[in-house]
């Protein structure tokens, strides 16, 4: 396998396409994450850590991707425990009363979502799974992040005239 200082040539009709250039890659790991951000911050990293792992082939940048995206799981870990500040809840906050129920694919708790990426994110790390096998996990890990981050986005308050209110009332007092 050649490096990147390499004088090989590759042939261009056997390059995947990767749209996600080496220098977005290492700008995208260098991003400073930690119990700082706010909730939809850290979504939004591993959200992208995600994006980049799936478009990516290259066996350093994907190992790199996963511990960071590790790391970011984490911290969300973290941060799912923490009291949402106020211009979160705002955003998570409908104005009308008739707002629809939202239905994921896998209606569960965040910690538990949070756990399946882990644990998928591990296993790529072990590098135990043949191209094919990772490829699925990839997805599958692409896939519950997406879900994740949809329903942590999801409205759970509905403003009335006494405040604000759940809008499931099953919920109970869990913001997320």
């Amino acid at each position: 396998m050649a490096n990147h200082d390499s004088t090989t040539t590759a042939n261009p009709q056997s390059l995947g396409f990767q749209p996600v250039t080496q220098s977005e890659i290492s700008t995208l790991l260098k991003t400073p994450l930690g119990t700082s951000n706010d909730l939809f911050q850290v979504l939004d990293i591993c959200e992208r850590y995600t994006d980049a792992l799936i478009e990516n082939n290259d066996i350093t940048e994907r190992m790199a991707l996963c511990g960071r995206l590790y790391a970011g799981l984490e911290v969300l870990k973290v941060v799912l425990d923490k009291p949402l500040p106020e211009h979160l809840i705002a955003s998570i906050t409908a104005e009308n009363s008739d707002i629809k129920s939202y239905d994921f694919p896998l209606t569960t708790e965040s910690d538990l979502l949070r756990e399946y990426c882990s644990a998928l994110t591990l296993v790529l790390l072990n590098q135990q799974e043949s191209t094919e096998q990772e490829d699925t996990i990839t997805g599958l890990l692409f896939e519950l992040i997406n879900v994740l981050n949809d329903s942590l986005r999801a409205p759970r308050f509905v403003r009335t005239d006494s405040g604000l209110a759940m809008i499931d009332s099953q919920s109970g007092n869990n913001i997320h």
